[in-house]
């Protein structure tokens, strides 16, 4: 999975569990702040996410910091998908 299609990925999850259209998300969109999360919607998220991809999350394993932003969660998506993330969000600042 290329970090592009992680990022499409997670936006078409956010539009399903914000029941609005997210897209051209920057990277650096905050997840609770930005986006308006909440821990519910979280898990909702991951849900999705584990249909759109096939990846199995145990919530037990999770990190806040995955949740971050929507550049973590692209990170956290590659490495459950076993991709290489391309240039993780700690190399760009």
């Amino acid at each position: 999975m290329q970090r592009n299609e992680a990022v499409t990925a997670i936006e078409s999850a956010l539009t399903e569990v914000l029941e609005r259209e997210v897209s051209g998300t920057e990277e650096s969109a905050r997840l609770f702040e930005d986006l308006h999360l909440d821990s519910t919607s979280v898990l909702e998220l991951l849900m999705s996410l584990e249909d759109l991809v096939g990846i199995e999350v145990d919530p037990d394993e999770l990190d806040a910091d995955d949740f971050r932003t929507v550049g973590t969660l692209t990170d956290f998506l590659l490495t459950a998908k076993g991709s290489p993330a391309d240039e993780p969000l700690a190399a760009r600042g």
